[in-house]
């Protein structure tokens, strides 16, 4: 047993080593902020944008993949379908992390909660659900001077769905997710102020995901896994904080991802998978101010900036912007290809008591700049499962500050109930 141990360690070792050599850019954001080697910075925006966060500590440490990551307990956030597959009649999991711990500044009551389950009607198929809870902890409401206006008010937001999937073929599923949406970032009813009467923001969205796996066989004794997922999420209505306000885009988002499972030996498995998504929203334009022939203020898009458009592309409906937001990039081809983010992470298990993860997590620094490698670690013990993860973020040349996902933290605790006998799937 020690012997299989001390190979199990060397192997990992080795087959994650190129995936902490990535070598990190050096060239960085410019002093003032508004461009990076000559590109502006567009960041995409959207509402309750939480809801574009992994919720869960294991694939909280394997850079944030999960499309197609097989025996995955918090399926529904990445991709309702693999719940089909499962070999769990029943399965909950819950998740905290505390959230932008990494600036310093005492934060602790802003954080972000994950529940999930799911269970299989039949050999076929499963229904799950899902309750994502986000706290931005304890604030003042201030009027343009600075002046109090509420106390003591704690926003929050939440989403809730459940959804349905089944397996078409032997190695293809398909899920569909229906999603209730809550923002409240007042939290006190009749809020107004000299332009709006603010109110909680609503919204319903779907999800439609796509799952395919098949069992392989390595050395004509034990079984690999290949599998490929992919999602459309958050397709929904715009939501508003007030009826006189624009209304924002909900994060909808195309995301792929192909994994590989190989089992070594009786005791040692390593899962490999890479993930690309995309938001699918229109590109943040630049707008300057424009006298109208009736000598009114208006903005107008900068031509000199974006692309030439008769339409205000925050003003186009949803099924509009997803169309638009392929080829939208005001910088063109380039900046279209820097929407992209891209994934990759890799989990070794030993004797499916325990597991070691690792991942890298990279967006381009012009939208947005997330850059970082994540790690994590499992525990298994029976039906229970543990898991934790870490963000270790790199400094980023001229970017100033304190990144605010350093150091954040995810735990996971997991409960399958009637999981077959481990050593003995993986085996004839």
């Amino acid at each position: 047993m020690v012997k299989q141990f001390k190979k199990s360690i060397g192997l990992f070792l080795l087959l994650t080593l190129p995936c902490f050599m990535v070598s990190y850019a050096q060239s960085g954001y410019k002093n003032n902020g508004q461009a990076y080697n000559g590109t502006t910075i567009r960041p995409l925006t959207t509402a309750v944008s939480y809801l574009q966060v992994g919720p869960d500590a294991r694939t909280g440490g394997m850079g944030e993949v999960g499309a197609a990551l097989p025996d995955d307990m918090n399926a529904q956030h990445w991709n309702a379908a693999k719940y089909a597959f499962s070999q769990n009649k029943l399965g909950v999991s819950a998740t905290y992390s505390p959230w932008l711990a990494g600036l310093g500044l005492g934060l602790q009551d802003i954080y972000m909660a994950y529940l999930s389950g799911h269970m299989k009607l039949t050999s076929l198929d499963a229904i799950s659900f899902s309750l994502t809870y986000f706290s931005l902890g304890e604030m003042d409401i201030t009027d343009y001077e600075g002046a109090t206006i509420f106390e003591n008010v704690k926003p929050h937001e939440f989403a809730l769905d459940a959804a349905y999937s089944r397996k078409l073929t032997d190695n293809f599923s398909m899920a569909v997710t229906g999603r209730f949406i809550y923002s409240n970032l007042t939290t006190v009813s009749d809020v107004s102020t000299n332009t709006s009467d603010l109110k909680p923001g609503l919204a319903g969205a779907a999800d439609v995901a796509l799952f395919y796996q098949k069992e392989l066989r390595a050395n004509n004794l034990y079984k690999s896994l290949i599998g490929a997922g992919l999602t459309i999420s958050n397709i929904g209505n715009k939501i508003s904080y007030s009826n006189d306000m624009d209304k924002d885009f909900l994060p909808a988002n195309f995301r792929l991802g192909v994994a590989y499972t190989m089992y070594v030996d009786k005791y040692n498995k390593l899962t490999f998978e890479f993930d690309v998504n995309k938001l699918l929203v229109p590109s943040t334009v630049i707008y300057k101010n424009d006298t109208a022939s009736d000598g009114k203020i208006r903005k107008v898009v900068d031509q000199a900036e974006t692309m030439i458009t008769a339409k205000d592309p925050r003003d186009v409906s949803v099924i509009d912007a997803i169309y638009r937001s392929w080829f939208d990039a005001p910088g063109g081809m380039k900046e279209e290809l820097d929407e992209y983010i891209l994934n990759v992470g890799v989990e070794y298990t030993y004797n499916e008591l325990f597991s070691v993860r690792a991942g890298y997590f990279n967006e381009a620094k012009t939208k947005g700049a997330r850059k970082y490698f994540t790690f994590g670690a499992g525990l298994r013990y029976s039906m229970v499962n543990f898991d934790a993860s870490y963000i270790a973020v790199l400094p980023v040349d001229g970017l100033q500050g304190t990144h605010p996902l350093k150091n954040t933290v995810r735990l996971s605790l997991s409960f399958d109930i009637n999981a077959p006998d481990a050593k003995a799937s993986i085996q004839r």
